[in-house]
C-alpha cells in the first residue's frame, strides 16, 4: 500500500517548520514515496522550489497552504479574540486551484493580517475551485468544536464544507498523536462523521521535521518564534509527540483500524496535477478597445501624440522613421501588450497624483514610450539609442541619420 504525506511543513513555515526543500525530497525518496504535498503555514514562500526540485527529483509535487482562518471574519482585529484563530489546508488540483490559493494568500496578508494571514469562510467558499480540502490538526476549526463538545456545530460546518468543495474534494483530516489526549476524541468523532455521512478520511501526521531525533532542534525554532522561556511549561512545543515525517511503514501500522485513510492520501495525490508553466512570459490581460490588436493600438496612441508633439521634433520625416522602426520591433519581438499595460498604470498614476520619475536606465532611448507617456525623456533630443533598450538581431540601425542623431 502507498501512502503520500499532505500535510507538510518545511522551512518557509518561518521559525516553525524544520526541513529545507532539497533534504525534504532527498528523506521522500529514501523512504520509498514518490509524492508529497507542501503545505506551509499562511504562504506560498517555497512553492516554485519545491515544484522545480521536486520535478527533478521524480517525486510529483503537491502544492498547498496550511491557511490560517479567522475567529469569524477576517475583518476584524478585535483583542483578545481575534488573535485566536483556526487552521485548514487547502490543495491545488489544477491551474485554476492554484490561483485561487493566490488569491487566498495575497488577501491573507492585504486585508486579514492580525498577527497572522488570515481568511474567512466567506473568502474561502468564493475560491474553493480547483481546490481540495481538509480539517487540518487540532487547531483546525471542525477539531476545535469537537474538542469543545459542540458536535453538532462541528458536523454542520463539515456538512457545509462538503457542499461547497463537493464530492471529493473534503476531507477529514485524522493525526495519530497518542500523547495528546484530545487526539483520540476528535478522531473518534471524524470517523463517525464520515460513515454517516460519507465524507472521507485521510491520514497525516503534520510534519514539522524530518526525522525523530529533529524534535529539540525544531523546538529551538519555536522557542525563537515565540519569545517564551524553556522553563515555561506553558509554552506552545511539539515535544510531547512524534511530528516527523514518518515512514509509509509507520503511517500504514498508525492507522491499520481506518486503512481507507491512507488508500485517500493516494487519491488526493493523483487528481492534484497542477503543473507550473515556468519559463514563459505571462502578462495581465489588456482589453484593447474597437478589435483592434495590440501592436494596433500602440500605433494609434503614438501616433496620435506625435502629431500633438510634432513642433517640437527638428525633422518630421527622421522622427516617424524612427516610430516606425521602434514600432517594426516591438511587434516582432511581441511586447506591444507590455507597453500597453505599463503605460495605462504609469498614466492612472500621473492622473492621481502619484509621483512617477522621468524613465529608468535604457528605456529612455524608446521614442515609443516617451509618445506613449511611459517616460518624460525625448530621446532623439538627447541622441539616444533605442538599440540598447530593444532590438532584434536581424535589424540593426547603426547610422546617427537612421537614428535622427544630430551633431
Amino acid at each position: 500500500m502507498k501512502f503520500t504525506h499532505l500535510h507538510v511543513h518545511s522551512q518557509y513555515s518561518l521559525l516553525d517548520g524544520l526541513p529545507k526543500i532539497d533534504e525534504l525530497l532527498k528523506y521522500v525518496k529514501e523512504n520509498d514515496m514518490d509524492s508529497v504535498a507542501l503545505t506551509d503555514h499562511g504562504v506560498l514562500y517555497g512553492a516554485v522550489e519545491f515544484y522545480k526540485k521536486a520535478k527533478k527529483a521524480g517525486v510529483k509535487p503537491i502544492i498547498g497552504c496550511e491557511f490560517y482562518t479567522a475567529f469569524e471574519k477576517m475583518s476584524q482585529k478585535r483583542p483578545n479574540i481575534d488573535n485566536k484563530r483556526y487552521h485548514l489546508i487547502l490543495l491545488a488540483k489544477n491551474e485554476e486551484g492554484y490561483k485561487n490559493l493566490v488569491k487566498l494568500v495575497t488577501k491573507a496578508h492585504l486585508d486579514g493580517f492580525y498577527y497572522k494571514p488570515r481568511i474567512d469562510e466567506e473568502l474561502l467558499f468564493q475560491h474553493s475551485k480547483g481546490l481540495i480540502c481538509s480539517t487540518a490538526c487540532l487547531q483546525g476549526k471542525i477539531p476545535r468544536l469537537i474538542i469543545s463538545n459542540k458536535l453538532d456545530q462541528a458536523e454542520k460546518t463539515a456538512l457545509k464544507y462538503k457542499e461547497v468543495f463537493g464530492k471529493d474534494n473534503f476531507y477529514l483530516e485524522l493525526q495519530k498523536h497518542s500523547n495528546i489526549p484530545e487526539q483520540e476524541k476528535v478522531n473518534d468523532f471524524l470517523i463517525k462523521l464520515s460513515k454517516k455521512h460519507n465524507i472521507p478520511l485521510i491520514a497525516t501526521n503534520d510534519v514539522h521535521y524530518l526525522k525523530p531525533e529533529d524534535a529539540e532542534a525544531q523546538d529551538i525554532l519555536m522557542l525563537i518564534n515565540t519569545g517564551a522561556s524553556p522553563n515555561n511549561p506553558e509554552r506552545l512545543t511539539m515535544l510531547e509527540d512524534d511530528f516527523s515525517l514518518k515512514t509509509p511503514k509507520q503511517m500504514i501500522e498508525d492507522f491499520k483500524e481506518t486503512p481507507e485513510a491512507i488508500e485517500n492520501t493516494q487519491k488526493v495525490a493523483e487528481m492534484c496535477n497542477f503543473e507550473f508553466q515556468l519559463g514563459k512570459i505571462k502578462l495581465p490581460h489588456y482589453q484593447v478597445p474597437n478589435g483592434k490588436t495590440p501592436d494596433q493600438e500602440l500605433k494609434a496612441i503614438c501616433e496620435k501624440e506625435l502629431e500633438e508633439k510634432k513642433k517640437q521634433f527638428k525633422d518630421e520625416s527622421i522622427t516617424k522613421q524612427r516610430l516606425e522602426y521602434e514600432l517594426d520591433v516591438i511587434e516582432k519581438t511581441n511586447f506591444a501588450s507590455y507597453f500597453l499595460i505599463v503605460a495605462d498604470f504609469v498614466n492612472w498614476a500621473k492622473k492621481q497624483k502619484i509621483v512617477v520619475g522621468p524613465g529608468r536606465g535604457s528605456v529612455g532611448g524608446s521614442l515609443v514610450s516617451y509618445l506613449a507617456g511611459i517616460t518624460n525623456i525625448d530621446p532623439l533630443k538627447h541622441s539616444l539609442l533605442f538599440e540598447r533598450f530593444l532590438a532584434i538581431q536581424e535589424k540593426f540601425y547603426i547610422t546617427k541619420k537612421d537614428f535622427g542623431i544630430h551633431d
